[in-house]
């Protein structure tokens, strides 16, 4: 077999070199050269006539069917948007150790039960994944394949058309026309390519497992993410049980769901209910704590803000903060010396969720600021008190989205008041809970406590 030609084409500047160099002659980047295959054209033959493409309009193309398949698992079924797609390709990215395997293992025994479920691990020998799928139950009836040859895998699909295919991991994949080794751009890249075509090409609904890097982003090339449907994180920390899956990019459903795990000795069980264990372990009243009702797509949670304000001795005191935005820890304390009046320039002010779970929304920032203001005056909140509401540069209790879901599940979870924006009490509200509308900062502080 003679082997297949290659370039490296710098990914800056499209530079082309016949030898890879660490730094691109022509842009001065370095580590931009990528390797690719040149298709040379057939010997004896000159220019290629291609014919035109088929070009239709859209009352033309047929609709295809929105059928999908459920897992059985529902908080995996939420984040893909109602179950596995015919034909998706997902990424599924993670840290070492996370559970990603173990995770995807049990998601291919629930798929048997429509089709055919290959499993290709270029990490793990077939008798180590024998003992963990024993541990977890998995039937005997699932299909593995152990290579990490790009060409022989897509042989072994060719001949026993799944429905169904899962990749374990992207990184140890290679493709022999590549001369790179495997974990490097061109392969990551090259393999991705030819694996998403053949899935679309079948209809096989195909899993991609990868590596992050230390930043915590999918390793390889930022294509790889732009070449399948839908891209999922699954986090957590290695001190805790508790696994989010995250997805933040899906061409099926919605970017906003996660869903909640717990690691048990049987595998990744789901948490239906996951605010009794986003919130602390303590029934009494303490100061420096505030519940506050987020939203994570369609599913609302209570979570518990934690905050501890410590003098300091320190010129410039620290602004720290875990599961919430750090720039938006700095704006609160400010509009909270200058519209309150607190001192905070003597005070280390450290915040954090408690579970691990992390909130990217602004109606976190009235029970931010109370959890604050609770710690620096000594002053416990009841436990039976929620905060939903932005706070803005003046002061003011800006409005939220969701508010009605987000005072149901106060409601649902025995809250007994909540206070909310002003002008965005509505009229679905449960009326077992007493609402109070507040326009600003002041307004909270003088009717909290």
């Amino acid at each position: 077999m003679v082997k297949a030609k290659t370039q490296f084409v710098c990914s800056e500047c499209g530079y082309t070199s016949g030898k890879w160099s660490g730094k691109c002659p022509s842009c001065n980047e370095w580590n931009t050269l990528v390797e690719e295959v040149v298709q040379a054209a057939p010997a004896g033959k000159g220019k290629v006539i291609c014919a035109p493409a088929r070009i239709v309009t859209f009352d033309k193309i047929p609709l295809e069917s929105e059928k999908r398949f459920s897992t059985g698992i529902g908080e995996f079924d939420r984040v893909l948007g109602g179950g596995v797609v015919p034909g998706g390709v997902c990424l599924a990215g993670g840290e070492p150790g996370i559970g990603k395997s173990t995770l995807f293992l049990q998601v291919a025994k629930l798929l048997c039960a429509y089709g055919n479920v290959l499993y290709v691990s270029g990490e793990e020998s077939p008798a180590q994944i024998k003992m963990r799928a024993q541990r977890l139950g998995v039937a005997d009836h699932i299909y593995l394949m152990a290579e990490t040859e790009v060409g022989s895998i897509l042989a072994g699909v060719e001949e026993l058309k799944p429905k169904f295919l899962i990749l374990d991991s992207i990184q140890t994949l290679y493709d022999a026309n590549l001369s790179s080794a495997p974990g490097s751009v061109a392969q990551v890249r090259g393999c991705a390519s030819r694996i998403t075509q053949a899935a679309k090409r079948m209809g096989i609904a195909t899993f991609i497992i990868g590596h992050v890097t230390k930043e915590g982003a999918i390793a390889g090339p930022r294509v790889l993410e732009h070449l399948v449907d839908t891209v999922l994180y699954f986090e957590g920390e290695r001190t805790s049980n508790l696994r989010i899956l995250r997805a933040v990019k899906n061409r099926f459903g919605s970017t906003d769901e996660i869903g909640v795990f717990e690691m048990r000795d049987m595998g990744m069980m789901e948490v239906k209910n996951p605010t009794m264990l986003f919130e602390g372990d303590f029934a009494d009243d303490l100061s420096g704590v505030s519940i506050f009702a987020a939203t994570q797509g369609t599913r609302p949670m209570l979570l518990e803000i934690q905050a501890l304000c410590a003098h300091t001795q320190l010129n410039i005191p620290r602004r720290l903060c875990s599961g919430l935005d750090n720039n938006r820890l700095y704006m609160i304390c400010a509009v909270l010396e200058k519209k309150i009046g607190l001192k905070l320039y003597n005070e280390d002010i450290f915040v954090n969720v408690a579970g691990g779970i992390k909130v990217k929304e602004y109606a976190a920032d009235m029970a931010m600021a109370m959890s604050i203001v609770s710690s620096l005056r000594n002053l416990p909140i009841p436990r039976d008190t929620a905060f939903i509401g932005e706070i803005g540069l003046s002061g003011e209790i800006r409005h939220v989205s969701q508010l009605s879901r987000r005072v149901n599940e106060c409601a649902k979870m025995g809250v007994r008041r909540v206070f909310v924006p002003k002008y965005s009490i509505e009229a679905g509200m449960d009326r077992n809970i007493k609402v109070e509308g507040v326009g600003t900062l002041s307004d909270v502080l003088a009717r909290a406590f």
